[in-house]
């Protein structure tokens, strides 16, 4: 009987070396030829099927379905809600807003952190709008104050409110978790703790220690369409061959492995350095590889030198682009990290392995810079802020730097105007192409339901599942009834 499961189909092909190129061939089958041997996380597929019922299109569109979110889901999961570096010295704090609730996250004087409502108890304006550093947060309206640890301290007029105790007034905290330099918060408490949610997150991290990197790149833009729409466009990649088509020389697409755990982690993992299969082989080598590659970086031109790119590499014979590629940056990221990375494999410095915890983090692994995404909902349900980190490994031995600030840019900017993102705000630019059209089409839709792949659409399928948990929505059900 032919083979039926998606992760072991293959269809290989020699290019005109003798050597594999991408025709098919497996996550699998990369793993198995890649110059290091490659760790249990990579090579131990976690897949089943999850059905294949549709999805309630008004699940994106209707603002009784975002009340439900705001209600039954959010303030019971774990959000990711910081970095470390965003608030490193006593009394820093970070301002998170999301789903209509403001928080305050603030380093104790022990280097611990708490986090509370923020919000004045007395007449209800926000503490603080921005970001900033304080033992004290007194409310600009009326002068209440607080302690950087939620306690009350004063207030003016004081004779004025001898019906109040001062037990009462502590600002009410939420849950705080901290794994892997992330901080995260739960408004609820009750449920699983952090490590029990991220399984196995912080098993398959720790070869990757994000808790020694720092953000050097953060950028946030308002994007017309609803936040799982947006969300749900960064779990898969068989996109590229129609939105990305620049990538297919050096990314094998359909390649691709798609693996869940549970009801809050996922991966794909996206190889690079090998050729789509969606492109014909025919006549192109391990170096036209890598030539793409470079001419996709903006590498060449009349000022490049091919001595400073670590992309520009010579494929010697007998040796894949990947391994070509991956030994140069195994030398750089070593050299610019101080740790030996001799057993890191190709994929761990090239590909993108992107990984998704419920609702919405989702951060890359790897040994290269690695990029964290975070979507948070609109005001209405047409709207959503992305978010997009920059996670650069400190130095071995060097001070731990404070993270960079947010750049916002609004509705009717584009991701170009951050041009600390590189070719990445060309490629979010192309999303971006796709994304507002979405929304109006489910807003359009004469069938009311959207339809999912059985594979490379599975990661979608288990947040959806997962959110009609939280949202009480009967097993098997499109979440039409959701509206009513």
């Amino acid at each position: 009987m032919a083979d039926s499961n998606p992760i072991t189909q293959t269809r290989a092909a020699p290019d005109k070396d003798g050597l594999p190129i991408s025709d098919g061939i497996s996550w699998l089958e990369l793993m198995a030829v890649d110059s290091r041997p490659a760790p249990d996380i990579l090579t131990t597929p976690s897949y089943h099927s999850r059905g294949t019922a549709p999805i309630a299109a008004a699940r994106y569109t209707s603002e009784t379905f975002a009340k439900l979110e705001r209600e039954r889901m959010w303030p019971r999961v774990w959000q990711f809600a910081a970095r470390e570096e965003d608030l490193p010295d006593p009394g820093d704090f970070v301002v998170y807003e999301n789903a209509g609730r403001s928080f305050l996250i603030s380093r104790q004087d022990d280097g611990s952190i708490k986090a509370m409502h923020n919000v004045c108890l007395h007449r209800g304006r926000k503490l603080r709008t921005e970001d900033g550093s304080a033992d004290r947060f007194t409310c600009p309206f009326h002068g209440f104050t607080w302690n950087k640890d939620g306690s009350f301290d004063h207030m003016p007029c004081q004779w004025d409110f001898t019906h109040l105790e001062r037990a009462d007034l502590t600002l009410p905290q939420v849950e705080v978790g901290q794994w892997g330099g992330y901080i995260f918060l739960r408004e609820e408490p009750g449920g699983p703790t952090l490590d029990e949610y991220l399984a196995p997150l912080p098993e398959h991290f720790t070869r990757w220690r994000h808790e020694e990197c720092t953000t050097v790149m953060w950028v946030g833009k308002e994007v017309p369409a609803n936040w799982k729409v947006t969300a749900e466009a960064f779990m898969e990649a068989w996109h590229t061959v129609v939105t990305h088509p620049q990538l297919l020389p050096f990314t094998g697409d359909a390649n691709s492995a798609y693996w869940t755990w549970g009801d809050h982690v996922n991966v794909n993992l996206v190889p690079f350095g090998t050729m789509s299969p969606h492109l014909d082989p025919d006549g192109r080598s391990q170096q036209w590889i890598v030539d793409e590659f470079v001419k996709y970086n903006g590498r060449s031109g009349e000022n490049y030198e091919a001595d400073k790119d670590p992309y520009a590499v010579s494929v010697p014979d007998g040796v894949t682009a990947r391994a070509a590629l991956g030994a140069k940056m195994r030398s750089a990221y070593a050299e610019q990290s101080g740790y030996d990375l001799d057993d890191a494999t190709d994929a761990e410095l090239l590909d993108a392995l992107v990984y998704n915890v419920f609702p919405n983090f989702a951060p890359w692994g790897g040994y290269m810079p690695n990029i964290v995404y975070r979507w948070r909902p609109g005001k209405t349900p047409d709207t959503c802020l992305m978010e997009v980190r920059i996670l650069m490994r400190v130095k071995k031995g060097d001070p731990h730097p404070r993270g960079v600030p947010m750049k916002y840019l609004r509705l009717d900017q584009k991701w170009t105007e951050a041009p600390e993102l590189g070719i990445l705000g060309d490629v979010f630019e192309q999303d971006m192409e796709n994304l507002p059209y979405v929304q109006e089409g489910l807003h359009a839709s004469k069938t009311g339901v959207v339809q999912l792949g059985d594979y490379q659409e599975i990661r979608i399928r288990q947040f959806q599942q997962t959110l009609d948990r939280y949202l009480g929505i009967a097993e098997g059900s499109d979440g039409a009834e959701a509206q009513a």
